[in-house]
């Protein structure tokens, strides 16, 4: 048996792949926390956080020997990004066996192994889910191609006489032909076939793959292209008798149709089965607010991360916006909001406000592109994650943002692997440059990522500076902030919190109160005087010499 300790809660469950049947364990209040609430939340991308047997990319093993780090830190869970089978042409979120572990991360075992130790620790965890699309050397894909049109083997993907015009998210037409004249969809890379989710059994396909890992104990789900699944056909362009929109002036018609709802409910009710609170996370990039709160509603999912306060400007109107109508949407549903700054597919915050002007929707940047200013982006990163942390809700992080770690922006061309600068003709640099391996040690060879040089990516050398080992026990560094700043969210009961606006703290300032704790950010340009009285909790940079907060600077008061 496995004793999973926390600070809010103790409970014992059986170890994962030792037979017991995780759907008729007792779920009793201990267990009912509703812990994803107001949880901090982890993203491991396992190529690039630890690599435990030194062929240069990171493993199931080297995460389970960096849990430590987590604790210490102070998150609650942790989200792993894609480590099953695949080819690799998208970093594994191209999926060739849904209930395997990739040679290149491990085992089997070794994700159990993962599983147990995080469970002793204190840390759930939660797993990558790709339902939009497999690999090309899937099974079902293999076996599509051999059976033919109108072959049940080809209805479980989108196959089509003849193509749209659709694009790929990543450059190019999502269409392409094979052999006997058929088209099939890929909303991504050509070895991204779309499923077709009209098919009952995709459906149960899926269905199942949820209970083979909730029954080896992960904790839920983070549901890439939780928007794509269900699409609404439109003939070609040319065709007088196209159909109009299912949502005149609504979404596009591969992305957030309504009935991706019911997929959802039918998925909640297979993980309420399970002990534990295990949870769905949606990964919806759609717009406005009140669509992304419908993916949370009570029978739905649990949470969805919260893009439009990712996207936002580093101007105090357009953040104070956001946080007020993402609030008010997540509340007319009731569930928390998910706030992130960073994850796997964006430019690093350190970087994109690392810029004058105040655009933050980069899709990479490159060694000949404007480069961003490395102090004013780390400031302006510290500052926003303060804030972020102070808002109730759930809170993710992303690997490497607790070292403050700037995108990797002079990358050489010739290494890069995202899919999207092949097929954008090399004028997107895309997400290699927030992908790179994290520093754990200061010189040597790769940081301490591995036992040896070997990097799957290069890291440049003014990371040296950022490895955790500097950083800790530092008064004053990054990764000490990060720490302090979960402490004390904890400890004030934050995530559980509410937002009480501040109106008269000045247009550039975002001020809002939260329980005991009053936060101020400055976002403008000149400093701005405390409160009288006011006492400094935490604070993301150092006061001026007269106690005041400087620009971009964000301070938590009592």
């Amino acid at each position: 048996m496995i004793t999973w300790s926390s600070a809010r809660d103790r409970v014992i469950v059986g170890r994962p792949g030792a037979g017991v049947d995780y759907r008729r364990l007792p779920v009793t209040t201990e267990l009912n926390t509703q812990w994803w609430r107001d949880a901090v939340i982890y993203q491991i991308y396992p190529r690039s956080f630890a690599d435990a047997d030194g062929d240069g990319l990171g493993d199931l093993p080297g995460i389970t020997a960096r849990l430590d780090h987590l604790v210490e830190l102070g998150v609650d869970a942790v989200w792993l990004s894609p480590f099953y089978p695949s080819p690799q042409a998208d970093a594994g979120y191209d999926v060739s066996d849904y209930r395997d572990v990739d040679p290149l991360f491990g085992r089997l075992a070794d994700f159990d192994a993962l599983v147990a130790r995080a469970h002793e620790l204190g840390l759930r965890v939660i797993v990558d889910l790709v339902p939009n699309h497999t690999s090309d050397e899937h099974p079902w894909f293999r076996a599509a191609l051999a059976a033919g049109p109108g072959s049940p083997e080809r209805e479980r993907y989108v196959f089509r006489d003849e193509p749209n015009d659709w694009p790929s998210i990543f450059g190019g037409s999502a269409w392409t032909r094979v052999d006997d004249g058929q088209w099939y969809l890929h909303l991504f890379d050509v070895k991204q076939p779309d499923l077709n989710w009209d098919n009952p059994a995709v459906r149960a396909e899926i269905a199942d793959v949820l209970r083979f890992w909730l029954d080896r104990g992960v904790d839920g789900f983070r549901v890439d292209v939780a928007h794509g699944l269900v699409k609404t056909w439109e003939p070609p362009s040319d065709t007088v008798d196209a159909p109009p929109p299912a949502v005149p002036n609504g979404p596009e018609p591969m992305w957030d149709q309504d009935g991706v709802h019911e997929i959802y409910r039918s998925w909640r009710k297979i993980l309420d089965e399970y002990p534990g609170e295990r949870i769905l996370v949606a990964e919806a990039w759609v717009d406005p607010v009140e669509r992304m709160a419908r993916y949370v509603r009570p029978d739905e999912m649990h949470q969805a991360f919260n893009f439009a306060y990712l996207l936002a400007p580093w101007r105090a109107d357009p953040v104070r916006e956001v946080i007020n109508s993402s609030i008010a949407a997540c509340r007319s549903v009731g569930a928390p909001t998910t706030w992130v700054l960073s994850n796997h597919d964006v430019v690093r915050h350190a970087s994109r406000f690392g810029y004058a002007e105040t655009n933050n929707e980069r899709v990479g940047i490159g060694v000949d592109d404007p480069q961003p200013d490395e102090a004013l982006g780390l400031r302006r990163a510290r500052a926003a994650t303060t804030l972020m942390l102070a808002l109730p809700g759930v809170a993710y992080l992303y690997q490497g943002e607790e070292l403050g770690l700037p995108e990797h922006t002079t990358l050489p061309d010739e290494v890069r692997q995202d899919p999207t600068w092949v097929r954008s003709g090399h004028t997107v640099r895309g997400r290699d440059g927030c992908r790179v391996p994290i520093p754990w040690t200061p010189g040597g060879p790769s940081y301490g990522f591995g036992p040896g040089e070997a990097s799957w990516l290069p890291q440049p050398e003014s990371w040296d500076r950022y490895a955790l080992q500097k950083q800790q026990g530092v008064d004053g560094s990054t990764y000490e902030l990060y720490r302090q700043a979960l402490r004390l969210r904890r400890e004030y009961r934050l995530g559980a919190g509410t937002v009480e606006w501040q109106p008269d703290a000045g247009t550039d300032v975002v001020s809002l109160r939260n329980g005991s704790v009053l936060v101020l950010a400055n976002l403008g340009t000149e400093p701005v005087a405390l409160p009288a009285g006011a006492r400094v909790l935490l604070a993301s940079g150092e006061l001026d010499a007269d106690g005041r907060v400087p620009a971009d600077t964000a301070v938590w008061l009592l």
